[in-house]
Order: structure tokens, then sequence, then C-alpha cells
């Protein structure tokens, strides 16, 4: 007995957006999640370009024109971002056209997922949404933030409306420690986020060394806290776990749609729900929408860059995105945000690379080789 035309096992923004979209498309759907109704927490962030036409602009909390970087200098992104409400975001993608499952999948195959109560729902065809564990064989960002009021941020920002990555050394961090970097960006509402983050590590920094390099960054800057201030912890893994049921489309992080280099996954998932509905409404495989012989070159090209920031020596690291950051801006829109673009994401790569001191190259190609 068929139960759904779709099931959808994850409810958090990948699993949810898919289930709406396909939902939205005509088809029959039931997803499955322990905890369907979850608030979320977390800060989510997209580069505004990357999100789809049918999203409500009511979702952003707050937007940034040109945010801003340190590596070895400071840099300018010639690139709108914004920062989700994360509950106008969760309210947007609405479920009134799903069935929900308040229960747990224990076994997600390509055609049924069996309840940790034993029971067995079938369909023709199953998405697996659930997200990415957090690993220590597998690459991890971390990260540790405070959220504070405009006034109180403002000697943190420095005059900029956002730092979407600050690499300086004002953590009272040595030339051998793993780099952190500061992160900070406006919530709305007169909030902002101070966030000291690993980009990526196997194992990551640990939470705990950087609510000591965040408090340490920031007395530097003359940000008072007063120790009451809500805090936001953040360990997920960058890379989706290895093997797959058969058939199954996995989809989100879990499904390699995050980017291995920066963490990012909720737009591109946003971006991709539609090319699922439409496939699957059309009766073909949501793989099919998803994986094109370019996405899958892409998401190659990603790995690599990925192992080259792994292997990169903590006084290089700076000096990787001083590259990156002084690409032309399509450039770099391609590597952040192009999973089909294989010719902008080569170009991005081969210039980082050609631009770069002997030394970075050296190590670039260690990474790879």
């Amino acid at each position: 007995m068929i139960d759904a035309e779709v099931i959808v096992v994850g409810l958090g923004p990948a699993g949810r957006a898919v289930a709406h979209r396909v939902a939205a498309a005509g088809l029959d759907v039931l997803a499955v999640d322990p905890r369907p109704d979850r608030p979320w927490t977390a800060t989510y962030a997209a580069w505004l370009d990357e999100l789809p036409r049918w999203l409500p602009e009511s979702v952003l909390a707050a937007r940034v024109a040109e945010p801003a970087a340190w590596t070895t200098h400071p840099h300018r992104i010639p690139r709108p971002y914004g920062v989700f409400d994360t509950s106008a975001l969760q309210r947007s993608l609405a479920l009134d056209c799903v069935r929900v499952c308040a229960a747990r999948a224990d076994v997600v195959e390509a055609d049924h997922v069996v309840l940790a109560d034993g029971a067995v729902l079938r369909a023709p065809a199953v998405i697996d949404a659930r997200g990415v564990p957090a690993h220590r064989s597998r690459a991890q960002q971390t990260a540790f933030g405070v959220i504070v009021d405009t006034a109180t941020a403002a000697p943190a920002l420095q005059g900029r409306a956002a730092w979407f990555m600050d690499w300086r050394r004002d953590n009272r961090t040595g030339s051998g420690d793993a780099p952190s970097f500061l992160y900070a960006v406006p919530l709305g509402q007169d909030r902002v986020l101070l966030e000291e983050t690993c980009l990526v590590g196997r194992p990551a920094i640990p939470l705990p060394e950087l609510q000591r390099r965040l408090e340490v960054r920031l007395a530097a800057r003359g940000v008072e806290l007063s120790g009451s201030e809500p805090v936001e912890r953040v360990r997920f893994g960058v890379q989706p776990p290895p093997g797959s049921a058969r058939g199954v489309a996995r989809f989100g992080a879990r499904g390699g749609l995050m980017h291995p280099g920066t963490g990012y996954a909720v737009a591109a998932s946003l971006a991709a729900a539609d090319p699922v509905a439409h496939a699957l409404a059309g009766g073909r495989k949501a793989t099919a929408a998803l994986w094109s012989p370019s996405a899958r070159a892409v998401a190659q090209l990603r790995a690599s860059g990925l192992r080259v920031l792994l292997r990169l020596h903590p006084e290089q690291t700076p000096a990787f995105f001083a590259g990156f950051f002084t690409l032309p801006p399509d450039r770099q829109r391609s590597y952040l945000s192009g999973r089909t673009d294989v010719g902008g994401t080569v170009a991005a790569m081969t210039r980082m690379f050609t631009t770069g001191s002997p030394a970075l190259r050296g190590a670039m190609l260690r990474a790879l080789w």
C-alpha cells in the first residue's frame, strides 16, 4: 500500500522547503520528523541573488548592501547579503498541504521509511533531508556567538555594517594556532550577532576555545559584555555523510547542497526545491534535477577547495582569503554560489592559484596531490 506520492524525512530548512514546494506542485506529500514544530533558533544568512523568486521578502530580518572582510587588509564585498528572520522563514514554508508524521525515521530506503516504532511508510519517491551529523572524522564548522544591541556592537563593527569575515588576531591567538574569524551581522530589531567562527576543521576548534577568543577579541575592541547576553552555539558537519541507500534522493546539507568551504546550505536548498518539485511532478527522479554532470563537476572542485583549506598552515589562511576577495565579483559569485558553473568555478580557482604567493601555491598543490 502506498502512503503518499512523496515522503520527505526531516523538517529543517531544507526538508521543509522541499516538502512545501513539492506539495505546491500538486503532489501528495508526507513529512516525517520527530519534532516537526520545533522553532528554528540558528542564524541563517544568504547572498540575496541566491534566493528564489517565490520566497517573500518578509523572511529577511536585515540586509547589508556591501559586507566587509578583513584578511591581511580590509575588503569591501560588492554583493548584497541578507540575514533571515528564522521564524518568518519557517512560517513562509507552510505545510498546510503536507501530512506530517511526528516520528523518528530509523531506516530510509528508496521506496519506504521504517519508523522507530516499526511502522513502515511507503512512497514511490523518498527524500532524505535529515541534515549532516557532526563527526570528528569529517570536516566541521564550529562557532560561538553572543547577541547584543547595536550600540554595544559598534566598537566591534568599527564603522562597517557587517563583517563577513574578520581574520585579525586580536583574539589573542598565535601564528601557529588554528585560525578563527569574527562574523558580525545585524539581526534586525536593534540586535547584532558577534560570533567567533572556525570555518572548517578536522577536528574543528572546540566551542569553549571559541568563546574565550570571542571574549578576548571583543574586550580588545572595547565591547563590554554583561554576561547575560543570549548566545549561539554552532557545530555541524560540512561534508555529507558517506554512503546512501540506493535510490534515495538526499536533499539539503545531507545531499551535498552545502558549500564545503563556507558551510552555507539554506539558500542552495531553497533554490533547488522547485527544480526537485518539477522533476517529481513530471515523473522524473529528484536526483536528475539536482545532479547534472556540471553540478557533479562543481561539487568535485569544491571538495578540492575544502582539502586546501584543511591543509593550509594557519598563517596562510588570511592570505588565501585575501586572494579570494580580490577576485572580480562575478568570479567570487561563481565559486560561492554557482552550483553548475564549471567554467566560472575553474576560472576562480585558477586565478586564486596564479596570483597566490609561491608558498601559497605550494600549499595548494600539496593539499591537492
